[in-house]
């Protein structure tokens, strides 16, 4: 059986042939040949048929300004128009898997894995109680498309599923491919950059829409495989509990963003709330219109007494749904379920108190449709519904709150001041006895609405908590209930939070605590320091207390992006192994339960990189089944654009969970060989050492302004936040995206890789066995993934594209720091390819095939850029091109930061 009609490599052609045609139409012949002239130049480089670039660089350099604006539109369009191509590409792959029984980390294959090793249906079912996987969405600037491209191009999308999917007459061929013209038209014509940034609100907005329209509807779809392949596997299969949960920063983050104020937070959830409760109407009413059994005929045992509860609860509607569905009980019931939840955003009485009441009722119609014999009619329409309810709520995804350690600090500096207690003078000892004190006393300290006197920061910081109170009552303590600290360095960054909702009322100690405090860890000193700080907190009277109040399960965020700038990436890599260790020996010391909350970015050097493979590498005793991760930017919209893609990226977490939880469960001991480690801290400190020892030689921040599009980069309207934290020009307040987003740009991604070679070639030259190495990369996860996402980062970096930005610094600079990135680029690569035993830094035919299609695009763009990037004074079409160009080069690289 064919499930396909075209191919890849048809996708390409046509959709570039028909972006050619376009252009040829409404761009001027001049630009036409110009952008025919830079594709052949770069095509025939990179195939060998040319000895150098010096024609493409030579035609960029004589181009009009209009028509290098036009080269770079070009460029920008075709690879927005191929990563479609690609995408379908993966989507046949997973169909064809599907038919063909063959697809891997799938749920059906965890299933069969637990199953081939024996697991009993009461392991398999400890297992699933224990798995939660939490993807939580961020609103990090990342996403370089606008909202209008982004909106033509899923229309692309859906034009080219129909071609591939279905069977179609000539005639209907025709239509589609006119269409597909007609959009490819439109999409040359369209603004390709932001005219203004935008505003947190936006990003909400953007956030919602997967929420609301992708993963909403795939949820149950995932639920329904794993059912499936635990009945096919087990004679008594085990119920499936909630197993997903989906959460978000967006409209809630004030890291580093003055513009998410509680007016946008509040703003976030009451959109959300509508959103969720619109779809749940949009199901109900699916499913009146096919509960349309007469009494007459079937048993309603149960019904008749819940619509006279309902009848109490929204007088007049029950003898309304009668009037108008005489004899239809189950229709009758559904619609006064319809109209309950069209109440409980509503002034009018009658809604439901919440989720759960909601999610009760639903659990009566289906036992009542089991009753009746209609279990077809319950499993396929009211059981999907169940779970969204499960997954959603009322609240479509809880928000976590966030903000700098030093804003609540500072707040707390000027408030207390008020007070004449002086907490700047106060020691970390001293504050820590003050906080506790203060916590536990029944008199609060201080009142948070009152801000007279308090700076604008310190004023936001009260009003958010003072709101949180009202928010949990409004919209349900689930829909908010979480604060995570950033740049967590001692045990008052979190007693501070603490004490901020105790005095707002969030906390009452020790019956309530509204919230979940996680410290974020990302610096060296809190890593290390995490004993230090966390078992501070597990002895303090009132942080106990509110653990308790949260079931004992303390939740640990680390930072990935910070840790990578400030230790670059193997020492961060390996940093994070051994935190992870350390923490969850730390929670056991203590008899206190442990969740992670990864903050992983897009890119590799963030933490980036198949999530599936990521979570199979953690170590087992950190493993307790729940685990939650941050997905932002294009990382969202790849993951969850596509219906069925969203739908293969959770199985693959959960098929990675239910293992990592069946194996931590089922064989514990995961002490590794004590000469692996003692390589690795070997490594680690060599590639700490030569990574700090180019970021501190003296002009490298120089060199990175002048050989990346940094200050391009900090001037585009990518997200709401500023691109650094304070203004200033330095790599610690340089915040990580634009960080990685700007060497991703000059082809040249140390984040991803510098040290690496420095730190083999050390263990080696200390005696130091390749072997072992090559051990450790068949035997270990960690070290394996850190190998493979590096040899990606190196992949994709070009030396000699990266040596033409190199040439934009001064002649001092460039000489200074290029030939080190440049052996050790070298050094790294050798190493890597020696230990994994490839002859490819890319290990996966699909990957190579798609940067053997992308790189003689990509080059133009590049080169392009560098051109105008040399321009000491350019005009303002020259400065729209340049931002056009970054927008192409992510577009090609299919990563910004």
């Amino acid at each position: 059986m064919e499930l396909h009609g075209r191919s890849v490599r048809q996708d390409v052609r046509e959709l570039g042939e028909t972006l050619g045609d376009v252009i040829a139409g409404h761009a001027s012949d001049i630009s036409f040949e110009a952008v025919e002239t830079a594709r052949t130049a770069a095509i025939d480089y990179r195939s060998g048929d040319a000895p150098d670039r010096r024609p493409l660089e030579r035609s960029l350099r004589q181009n009009p300004e209009d028509v290098n604006t036009d080269i770079a539109r070009a460029f920008t369009n075709y690879f927005e128009l191929i990563n479609l191509a690609e995408e379908r590409e993966r989507i046949r792959a997973l169909r064809r898997g599907e038919h063909e029984g063959s697809l891997g980390d799938s749920l059906r294959a965890a299933v069969e894995t637990l199953a081939n090793e024996g697991a009993p249906p009461e392991t398999v079912a400890r297992v699933l109680e224990d798995v939660r996987v939490k993807p939580t969405f961020t609103a990090h600037p990342t996403e370089a498309r606008r909202k209008t491209v982004k909106a033509s191009l899923q229309r692309v999308s859906d034009l080219i599923k129909e071609l591939d999917e279905r069977r179609l007459t000539d005639q209907e061929r025709k239509v589609k491919l006119e269409r597909l013209d007609a959009l490819v038209e439109s999409l040359w014509t369209t603004r390709q950059v932001r005219e203004r940034r935008p505003e947190p609100f936006d990003e909400s907005r953007n956030v919602h829409w997967y929420l609301a329209n992708v993963i909403f509807d795939v949820v149950p779809q995932v639920y329904e495989e794993l059912e499936d392949a635990l009945e096919a596997e087990y004679d008594d299969p085990p119920e499936v509990p909630q197993i997903l949960d989906f959460r978000s920063w967006a409209g809630s983050d004030r890291d580093g963003n003055p513009y998410v104020t509680p007016e946008v937070t509040e703003k976030t959830l009451g959109r959300q709330r509508r959103l969720v409760l619109e779809r749940y109407q949009e199901a109900l009413a699916d499913i009146a219109g096919v509960l349309s059994q007469d009494a007459t005929r079937v048993d309603v045992n149960g019904l008749p007494e819940s619509l006279q509860t309902d009848a109490h609860a929204v007088p007049g509607v029950v003898e309304r749904a009668n009037e108008r569905y005489p004899d239809e009980p189950f229709r009758q019931k559904v619609a006064v379920m319809l109209e309950r939840v069209s109440r409980v955003d509503d002034v009018r009485p009658g809604g439901y108190e919440d989720s759960a009441a909601f999610h009760g009722e639903l659990e009566r119609l289906t036992e009542a449709l089991r009753n009746t014999s209609l279990d077809d009619v319950a499993t396929e329409y009211v059981d999907p519904l169940i779970r969204q309810v499960e997954t959603f709520g009322f609240h479509l995804a809880a928000l976590d709150l966030r903000d700098h350690q030093q804003m609540h600090t500072g707040a707390l500096e000027q408030a207390l001041s008020q007070k004449n207690i002086d907490y700047t003078g106060m020691n970390e000892g001293e504050r820590v006895e003050f906080l506790t004190e203060a916590i536990l006393q029944d008199q609060p300290v201080l009142d948070l609405t009152d801000t007279e006197g308090l700076d604008d920061d310190a004023s936001r910081v009260f009003r958010r908590f003072d709101a949180l109170e009202n928010w949990q009552r409004e919209y349900g303590p689930e829909a908010i209930d979480m604060y995570a600290i950033s740049m967590t360095e001692e045990p008052s960054h979190v007693l501070e939070v603490l004490f901020l909702a105790d005095q707002a009322g969030v906390t009452c100690l020790p019956d309530h605590a509204g919230i979940d405090i996680v410290p974020l860890l990302e610096t060296e000193s809190a890593l290390s320091g995490a004993r230090r700080i966390m078992g501070t907190l597990f002895e303090n009277d009132a942080y106990t207390q509110s653990l308790q109040a949260r079931d004992g399960v303390q939740e640990v965020m680390l930072g990935y992006s910070d840790s990578n700038k400030e230790n670059g990436f193997l020492a961060a890599n390996w940093e994070f192994d051994r935190a992870q260790r350390r923490l969850a020996q730390i929670t056991d010391d203590y008899g206190v339960g442990l969740r992670f909350f990864h903050g992983r970015g897009g890119s590799i050097s963030r933490g980036g990189g198949p999530m599936n493979e990521a979570l199979l590498a953690l170590p087992k005793e950190t493993v307790s089944g729940e685990v939650k991760f941050t997905q932002q930017g294009e990382a969202i919209a790849e993951t969850y654009g596509n219906p069925r893609i969203a739908e293969r990226e959770l199985e693959q977490m959960l098929n990675a969970q239910v293992r990592s939880r069946h194996a931590a469960v089922t064989q514990p001991d995961d002490r590794l060989p004590g000469h692996w480690e003692d390589a690795m801290d070997i490594m680690a400190e060599a590639a700490r050492d030569a990574y700090r020892d180019l970021l501190e030689t003296e002009g490298f921040v120089s060199y990175f302004e002048q050989a990346t599009p940094i200050t391009v980069i900090e001037q585009l309207n990518l997200g709401s936040r500023p691109a650094s934290r304070s203004g200033e020009r330095s790599v610690e307040d340089l915040r990580a995206i634009p960080w990685v987003f700007s060497w991703t740009q000059s082809r040249c991604i140390i984040p991803g890789w510098y040290g690496l070679g420095t730190g083999i070639q050390t263990y080696l030259d200390k005696g130091g066995d390749l072997q072992v190495l090559r051990e450790m990369y068949e035997g270990w996860p960690v070290f394996q993934t850190t190998l493979d996402n590096a040899a990606l980062s190196l992949a994709r970096t070009e030396m000699e594209i990266a040596s033409e930005y190199a040439n934009l610094a001064e002649d001092d600079l460039r000489e200074e720091f290029f030939p080190r990135i440049q052996a050790e680029y070298e050094n790294a690569s050798g190493h890597v390819l020696a230990t994994t035993q490839r002859d490819d830094l890319v290990d996966r035919p699909w990957l190579r095939e798609s940067l053997n299609r992308r790189n003689p695009y990509v080059d133009p763009l590049n080169y392009l850029q560098i051109d105008l990037l040399n321009q000491s004074h350019r005009t303002n079409q020259a400065e729209r091109t340049l931002r056009l160009t970054v927008k192409g080069i992510a577009a090609g690289m299919k990563n910004t930061g």
